[in-house]
């Protein structure tokens, strides 16, 4: 049983590991957008890229008619 403290280290270093990333992970999303936020925007960014697309297309058939 030479390996039991080699696998004792390795448990503590990986769990300080963990820790500092959900640390890490956690901080950033307090500065940034929550779920909701993101959603609304990503909705908002694609009802115009649809509009535009829609104008876009009935501008090419009026000119396409004309």
């Amino acid at each position: 049983m030479t390996r039991g403290n080699q696998r004792d280290l390795a448990r503590a270093k990986n769990q300080k590991k963990q820790l500092e990333q959900s640390k890490k992970k956690n901080a950033g999303e307090k500065n940034g957008m929550t779920l909701e936020q993101r959603k609304f925007r990503d909705a908002e960014l694609m009802r115009e890229k649809q509009k535009k697309k829609e104008d876009d297309a009935a501008e090419q058939s009026s000119t396409a008619k004309s």
